[in-house]
């Protein structure tokens, strides 16, 4: 697919030279991320829940149980707002009214198709290496009931805005402020820590590669 459309939805108008269109900068926002907030209009209100997600080429996949309301509303084509957000820094500035924060963000509009059965354990490979790589080689394999029993849906990515202020200033020359009050940055990443065994694992059982892999992943992004 090409670059990402101006729509009425995904143009930018607060900000508008952080807009970025190409699709590349939205595949990093998802890829770089672990989960992200998924919103639809459930009986004339909002409804917004946290979901994990894996890319799949130019789709999105999310899963959620078959008894979900939830999700079942989103299988039956109710339209959905998807939102990433990686949380950069805080922006001190010189008033409270030019402080802000540096973050990467996108927001995806769609209307969600249900991925087939036959497609299905594919598509939760998928999620699972996104979000616990390796994972699947230490485990047993899934169940055909364990299967049956999720939903998994596919959100194209044909509808998307991405904004990136990462690199916005904290201060402009000649602005009149006051250069004795402390103006700058304050860093934020996500940091992952020791992994943490459950009690009844099999003393001694050491700790697999693949969650060293997801801390060490976390570490070189600092961002979930």
């Amino acid at each position: 697919m090409t670059d990402l459309p101006l729509t009425t939805l995904t143009r930018v108008r607060r900000g508008a030279h952080h807009q970025r269109t190409d699709r590349a900068a939205l595949y990093d926002v998802i890829d770089t991320a672990l989960y992200a907030t998924l919103a639809i209009v459930r009986d004339d209100r909002p409804v917004a829940l946290p979901v994990g997600i894996g890319r799949d080429g130019d789709d999105l996949l999310v899963h959620g149980s078959t008894g979900s309301d939830f999700f079942r509303r989103i299988a039956e084509g109710a339209p959905v707002s998807l939102t990433i957000t990686h949380l950069m820094g805080l922006k001190y500035a010189r008033s409270l009214f030019d402080s802000s924060m540096r973050y990467r963000c996108a927001v995806v509009h769609a209307v969600a198709s249900v991925v087939p059965p036959e497609e299905k354990e594919a598509a939760l490979l998928t999620l699972s290496e996104h979000l616990m790589p390796g994972r699947s080689e230490d485990v047993r394999p899934m169940t055909a009931r364990e299967i049956a029993a999720t939903l998994v849906l596919r959100i194209p990515l044909a509808e998307a805005s991405v904004k990136d202020n990462a690199g916005s200033l904290v201060e402009v020359d000649d602005d009149g402020e006051d250069r004795s009050v402390w103006a700058g940055m304050l860093p934020l990443r996500v940091v992952a820590g020791d992994p943490v065994t459950s009690p009844q694992t099999v003393a001694g059982t050491p700790v697999p590669e693949s969650v060293r892999r997801a801390a060490r992943r976390v570490a070189a992004s600092g961002t979930a």
